[in-house]
């Protein structure tokens, strides 16, 4: 038959498949280009909106790659057009926006599917592919229908190859014909369901509104068009389901009417109505694509519990139904205590399958109705609605502190970890989210500030302590901006030859309303918020400058002991800026002595001695502060290249009135003797302290007794004219060797 079309030589046609590459980025559509190539391919490109709608007006674009963010119209209105036009385009969304509110907007407005940048070269691919295949079936099934009055069995093979279910119903609802698609979907056969009603098909919850549609008798426009309907599975079957095994459909449907054999002349009858023709189109994978970008964007990916936006709308809704209540309910924020630890030590792998067993144990210790959720690395968030009193808030926080005393597996070890709880109670800490959220927060690190492993609550003076801090924190930024800082100088003086051999520097903020402040007050938070870089940068450079200036005026045997914060270690470049600092300036190294805290040893101790290494072969003193106070270990006076230890003041005030010291300062000479390190006695006070200290060995001190720290200007009188104690006169004078500040100990 002339122009008959079979399904051989129609499944052997060959579309010339034409593609449209849209986006702003050239890289991009380039790399898109490569990746699509082939020989029945003509790829076409355009960077924005306006180029992509007349693209698709004058050519028959076959499939459409879309960016979402376009520089003049965005992607949406592109499908909008397309729609409204009657494009028989299709549209894969591409975009990189963390918001899936558009894509789901746009899968609901015909795009096929969408791809998330940056890409997956498999995953497009295979997109790709699979939009072209359905093309290809939709152009198939175009091509057939236009020829369907030619004959039976071309219409037979349309309905049968149709990727839809197509049937009919007779006038009570029953079918009359299904085509053969309804097996591999559902797993009925056509046998099964012919002359049974329609809703042996339809889940249970849907029948209402099926009613309507498996029941429609209009036959215009208003009939009924993509309805969401669930179709049940056969039960015992493995097909194709979706969740408690159905499947979900798009159904249109349009009355059947007896075709009229001759004009009536009564124009009041009416057309006797037989039944129903309708076709319901699985899209079960579009809606869970649906209800997984919606789980995403309200979950956490890796513990999958809900994360901070869903927290905060569940949270409001509690506000709400306790304000309505009059009942109380609480919120509790969690922080896991030395988590930093498991990422640095085996990975953020292990740290991510520890958060995992973190969050499966915390979900055991709540109650049915309460929400637990992550904010973020290892802090998460509890409500906990309709409690009796705040004190049910405390069980169930000490049930999570006894649970976590259970350790944890990470990778074959034990780890214990523990956890910093706060809580804050409606409507008593407050009466909206973000200030029952803020306050919690204050009320865990108070507990994190009391030794960590515990809970407190909110108290409004925890407050306005970080409001001070937070005050604080913006004026130490400036004062670093504006070099608000001012050194003091401590002399270290040898009570043999009756001199200063040595200065500790020792930086003040003039703070423009409480005028001089002592470290002690600013070094912390400096060190928590990144700012300690810049003021020990500031105190190289000052102190260096001073020290050079005193060399000129003559005293070339002068040190400058600076203190060096553990964080300063972790710098790459530390070494470097020091040896900058010494080089711009003229001084050898030898004239600088870096003290630092026992805690840094234990911190990354190759690196850490490494830096010390080269510190030491420019001649670089390095002394322990404070020794004896933190986590003395002779293991790490043996590995490290150390130059001194100073004796802490908490000993030396003690040593006259307690006798139980003097072991503690005894031994600690024998290890400096027998480590051939220097001596320094800090926070000398008392001529007895001086006599009693010299009597056992230690020639250099420094302390109250010797002089306060002084400003820079007032040293060189210092260094002239500085009156020594009589205890101290009354020792024999003893030059040092060679004239070195440093006498004899042992280089290492």
């Amino acid at each position: 038959m002339t122009g008959f079309v079979t399904k051989e030589n129609v499944l052997n046609h060959v579309f010339l498949e034409q593609l449209l590459i849209v986006d702003d980025e050239p890289l991009i559509r380039s790399g898109l280009r490569t990746l699509l190539e082939s020989s029945v391919r003509s790829i076409l490109e355009c960077g924005t909106g306006a180029e992509a709608i007349s693209l698709i007006k004058n050519n028959d674009i076959a499939l459409v790659l879309l960016d979402i963010n376009l520089p003049d119209i965005s992607g949406l209105e592109i499908l909008e057009w397309i729609n409204n036009n009657q494009k028989s385009t299709s549209v894969i969304l591409i975009s990189g926006d963390d918001s899936i509110d558009s894509a789901i907007k746009a899968l609901r407005h015909g795009a096929v599917n969408f791809v998330r940048k940056p890409h997956d070269i498999d995953d497009i691919r295979h997109k790709v592919h699979s939009a072209l295949n359905h093309l290809h079936l939709k152009r198939t099934n175009v091509l057939m229908t236009a020829r369907i009055e030619q004959s039976e069995r071309l219409h037979r093979f349309l309905v049968e190859s149709s990727p839809d279910i197509i049937y009919t119903l007779d006038d009570t609802g029953c079918f009359t014909f299904i085509n053969s698609r309804i097996e591999p979907l559902l797993g009925f056969t056509r046998e099964e369901l012919i002359g049974c009603p329609y809703f042996t098909i339809v889940h249970e919850e849907d029948l209402d509104r099926a009613v309507y549609a498996f029941n429609e008798r209009r036959s215009d426009n208003r009939a009924i068009r993509n309805l969401e309907i669930r179709l049940k599975c056969k039960q015992n079957d493995k097909f194709k389901i979706f969740e408690d095994r159905h499947v979900v459909t798009m159904l249109s449907a349009v009355g059947i009417y007896e075709k009229e054999t001759q004009p009536s002349a009564d124009a009041t009858q009416k057309k006797r109505y037989l039944g129903t023709y309708g076709v319901a189109r699985d899209i079960t994978e579009r809606k869970l694509a649906e209800e997984t970008i919606t789980f995403q964007a309200l979950h956490d990916n890796l513990t999958q519990l809900p994360n901070r936006q869903l927290f905060k709308d569940r949270l409001e809704l509690a506000i709400t139904h306790a304000t309505r209540n009059n009942s109380i309910m609480a919120v509790m924020f969690i922080d896991l205590d030395r988590f930093k630890l498991v990422n640095d030590t085996y990975g953020h792998a292990e740290g991510d399958e520890l958060l995992k067993k973190v969050a499966a144990r915390l979900k055991n210790c709540m109650r049915a109705g309460d929400t637990l959720a992550r904010q973020g690395g290892d802090e998460f968030t509890v409500l906990l609605p309709d409690l009796h009193s705040s004190e049910n808030a405390t069980i169930i926080a000490n049930k999570i502190i006894d649970d976590f005393k259970t350790p944890y597996t990470v990778k074959g070890n034990e780890f214990r970890a523990t956890a910093s709880i706060g809580i804050a109670v409606y409507p008593r800490d407050g009466e909206t989210a973000d200030i029952l959220l803020r306050n919690s927060d204050l009320a865990m690190y108070k507990a994190k500030a009391n030794g960590k492993n515990g809970l407190k609550f909110y108290c409004p003076e925890s407050n306005s302590f970080y409001q001070d801090r937070i005050m604080l924190e913006n004026e130490l930024r400036q004062a670093v901006s504006k070099e608000e800082f001012e050194l003091h100088f401590q002399p270290q003086v040898n009570i043999k030859s009756q001199r200063i051999v040595g200065l500790e520097a020792l930086i003040r903020w003039r703070h423009p309303v409480h005028g001089l402040l002592n470290p002690s007050g600013f070094i912390e938070l400096a060190e928590e918020n990144g700012l300690i870089a810049s003021i020990t940068n500031w105190v190289l450079g000052e102190g260096f400058c001073q020290l050079a200036h005193w060399r000129a005026a003559g005293f070339l045997d002068l040190r400058l002991a600076i203190n060096f914060s553990p964080l300063d270690f972790e710098r790459d470049d530390i070494v470097e800026l020091i040896f900058s600092h010494l080089a711009s300036h003229g001084i050898p190294g030898e004239f600088l002595e870096i003290e630092i805290t026992e805690n840094l040893l234990l911190n990354d101790a190759p690196g850490v001695v490494d830096k010390m290494r080269l510190l030491r072969d420019r001649g670089v003193r390095i002394s322990i502060d404070d020794f004896g106070t933190r986590y003395s270990s002779l293991n790490y006076l043996r590995s490290f290249p150390i130059s001194a230890i100073k004796i802490d003041q908490s000993f030396v005030r003690d040593v006259s009135q307690k006798q139980s010291t003097l072991p503690i300062i005894n031994a600690i000479i024998g290890i400096a003797r027998g480590f051939g390190l220097h001596l320094v006695a800090e926070g000398v006070e008392t001529g007895a302290q001086l006599k009693i200290l010299s009597n056992l060995g230690c020639d250099d001190m420094q302390g109250y007794l010797f002089s306060h720290p002084v400003p820079a200007a007032d040293v060189k009188n210092l260094l002239v004219n500085m009156p020594m104690p009589a205890d101290c006169l009354a020792l024999p004078v003893q030059p040092l060797s060679g004239g070195s500040p440093f006498g004899t100990e042992k280089i290492r």
